[in-house]
């Protein structure tokens, strides 16, 4: 028996291997960042995809908050929506489990990393309680399974499980009903992170059933056709599986299970698994033939799996009619646009947005238009908003940055006037703080908890609405936000040159200690003074001179990289990555390393992104130091292995670090391309000696938006030590304003 089954497992896991990757997409493993505190989802989806189709482990805490970790060795089910590298919990919805003997209550099984394949657009793992192999593909809004059973297993059934999720959420009322002997259809309503999560669906499946049993959070099963309850449990029995192969396909809706119903029909209305499969990893294809690079294998591996974790979220929330649920729990038809809904906007708008403006700029207004539905359906801008539901989570007023960006680098499709109507009332807002910003006052750190770190947020969304102002010709408006970028002066100590809490009374909070950072309890939001003394990403040059120039900045830059990195009793689980007090796995550091060259010192910028690169991103299942948050790890790594990053979120301008790659080309609208070529490049050889843009010498140690996406050739020339003239000259460092 043990041989039969052995041979059985082998022709298994050939099995699906038939459509290999051969193109950019082998470079993909979503294993990596799934172990740690990476949280990374594993399975399989789509591009910006509705579905998150992969497998839920037995909850094991914080490292869990995707529904899966590496050091797991169970299953409980696969389910259809995952958070993707998030800090906090969600979704895991709509849980299906196949099986074989009796029914029960406990349906885990145990698995083996050896018998699991994971890919872009592609997910299979051997069940080993019950000898089934799944194998999960899906397209933008339907999720289609495969479960192959191993020979004389009886009693085969499925289960479908509206209780289970996350230990963050709780179902609040849950439906089953059955259409025809191959179709079901119902709802899961929810509270977690989302505090009101509505989602529908439909199962197609591939056989008739025998018998639909039914519970709702009770062991006895009752027959019927439809149940409602609070945690409503669905199996479906099968007398036997027509030839070993059952196949399930799960369609989703924000809006009903009909509209669910007319997803699969659209997206995949046949039973083919192999063509859905090489159609999903078609469209991952696709994506990543944007940005071609020359490089090394193992290099190749870590960026386009970082790539391939950009493109996780925002994720669709609409169906294929463009019918979807607003904030406000309305349905709206025919919007005109795609609706997108999982924003982590504390993190992505340093670099994940920005990268979006290159590689996604079909879609950057379909974004912008999402934010402004919102706005109208909820009063507000969205700060962290989760499948049609707004959670407050972290800090700033950050759809700002994105909506600036967007107009200032001149994408249409979207109301500007509505745009900066919506911009402009985040500012104006008399919570959290932002009313003392409105007076043109510093927060006081007894008022308001995390006072520095708000204060230092606010200012850089301040200086981008300043900006849209100037060029919507609103003076006034400028002269004003203006004025409140500049705010984070307020918060700098001369004395011990941090960015400290100040007391209504204009003294400084003591006791002070720059490394300590209680969790939620301080003056910091996920960090402490040493780490966010640097947070001025809008005004560097404004941060320099608060230091005294250029030489006491980098000293205490040198000193931020280089001193213990030992933590203060109850710091947060977030400030991971850490190079002395420097913290890579935590968002608002991620510019820091760039700010050398705004002094004149690129190559400690060099110096800096090579270390992090080589020793914070690896190709392990442990290969992200942080939280991946929805793709802002991953751009860092994107636009870091290109050679330059957006230290301004908004200002077009990307500053030079030293690039990993050889070549990168970006395939750009209207048959352009941008081509970045390395010469001499190699891990000895990362300090920058010289640039040629188009052919022509090339002095600025920064490259500007306008010149990357009308078509341009960069040339860097690298070598094995820092140049003594290259970005040296304060007429080639960066600028905050740059924008004509």
């Amino acid at each position: 028996m043990k041989r039969k089954y052995l041979l059985f497992l082998g022709i298994l896991l050939s099995v699906g291997q038939v459509f290999a990757q051969n193109g950019l997409t082998k470079y993909v493993d979503p294993h990596i960042g799934s172990a740690a505190h990476g949280h990374v989802f594993v399975g399989a989806n789509v591009p910006f995809g509705a579905v998150q189709l992969g497998p839920t482990n037995v909850f094991g805490g914080w490292d869990w908050c995707s529904g899966y970790n590496y050091a797991s060795n169970t299953i409980i089910g696969f389910s259809h929506t995952h958070l993707s590298g998030t800090g906090i919990g969600d979704l895991n919805d709509i849980l299906v489990m196949p099986a074989t003997g009796p029914s029960q209550q406990n349906y885990v099984s145990t698995f083996s990393h050896d018998h699991e394949v994971a890919k872009a657009g592609y997910y299979s793992v051997m069940l080993d309680k019950y000898k089934i192999k799944a194998e999960l593909t899906s397209s933008e809004r339907v999720g289609f399974h495969k479960y192959t059973f191993g020979q004389g297993q009886d009693q085969p059934h499925v289960m479908i499980d509206l209780k289970a999720g996350l230990g963050w959420d709780t179902p609040v009322e849950t439906f089953v009903k059955q259409l025809d002997a191959t179709t079901l259809v119902g709802y899961r309503f929810s509270k977690g992170w989302a505090n009101d999560q509505r989602l529908y669906f439909a199962v197609k499946i591939s056989q008739p059933l025998k018998s639909l049993a039914l519970s709702d959070s009770s062991s006895m099963m009752k027959s019927g056709q439809e149940l409602k309850g609070k945690g409503v449990k669905a199996v479906l029995h099968f007398d036997a599986i027509n030839q070993a192969v059952l196949k399930l396909k799960v369609g989703l809706s924000p809006v009903s299970y009909e509209n669910a119903l007319a997803n699969i029909a659209a997206e995949i209305p046949g039973w083919d698994f192999d063509q859905v499969h090489q159609q999903a990893d078609n469209k991952w294809e696709k994506e990543f033939s944007k940005l071609k690079i020359t490089a090394d294998e193992e290099t190749k591996k870590t960026f386009y799996t970082a790539l391939y974790h950009t493109m996780i979220a925002p994720s669709i929330f609409d169906d294929m009619n463009g019918d979807y649920r607003g904030t406000d729990k309305k349905v709206y038809h025919k919007p005109g646009f795609t609706n997108y809904t999982t924003f982590s906007l504390w993190d992505t708008y340093r670099a994940y947005h920005p990268l979006f403006t290159i590689l996604h700029q079909d879609k950057v207004s379909d974004v912008i238009n999402s934010f402004l539905a919102i706005y109208k359906q909820q009063g507000k801008l969205p700060v962290w908003h989760l499948m049609g539901n707004e959670t407050n989570t972290m800090i700033g007023y950050h759809a700002v940055p994105i909506i600036v960006d967007a107009y200032l680098k001149g994408f249409k499709g979207f109301d500007v006037n509505l745009a900066y109507e919506a911009i402009k009332h985040s500012a104006m807002q008399k919570v959290e703080g932002i009313d003392y910003a409105a007076k043109l006052e510093y927060i006081p750190s007894e008022r308001v908890i995390e006072s520095v770190a708000k204060g230092l947020e606010y200012a850089i969304d301040d200086w981008c609405i300043a900006q849209m102002a100037k060029a919507m010709g609103k003076s006034d408006d400028y002269k004003y936000f203006s004025e409140r970028a500049k705010l984070y002066n307020k918060y700098f100590d001369t004395k011990t040159n941090f960015m400290r809490g100040k007391l209504e009374n204009g003294a400084w909070r003591t006791p002070f200690n720059p490394v300590s950072s209680k969790h939620r309890e301080d003056d910091y939001t996920e960090g402490n003074a040493w780490q966010y003394t640097w947070l001025v990403p809008q005004d560097p040059e404004g941060l320099i001179a608060l230091f005294g120039g250029d030489r006491p900045f980098t000293n205490k830059l040198d000193t931020l990289f280089s001193m213990s990195s030992e933590m203060g009793e109850g710091s947060s689980p977030d400030i991971t990555g850490l190079i002395g007090q420097y913290a890579q796995g935590n968002e608002p550091n991620h510019h820091i390393p760039y700010l050398y060259a705004f002094a004149g010192q690129p190559w400690k910028t060099a110096d800096l992104v090579r270390q992090i690169t080589d020793s914070l991103y690896t190709n392990k299942p442990d290969g992200l130091c942080g939280n991946e948050d929805l793709g802002q790890m991953s751009a860092w790594y994107v636009f870091s292995a290109m050679g330059f990053y957006p230290v301004n979120p908004a200002n077009g301008t990307y500053v030079f670090g030293s690039p990993l790659v050889n070549e990168a080309v970006i395939a750009l609208p209207g048959n352009k391309k941008f081509q970045l070529k390395t010469v001499n490049n190699s891990k000895t050889n990362k300090y920058i000696q010289k640039a040629m843009l188009n052919g022509k010498p090339y002095k600025k140690s920064y490259l500007s938006h306008k010149d990357l996406v009308s078509g341009s050739t960069l040339t860097l020339f690298m070598g094995s030590k820092p140049s003594a003239t290259w970005g040296v000259n304060p007429a080639d460092r960066p600028k905050s304003i740059t924008l004509k």
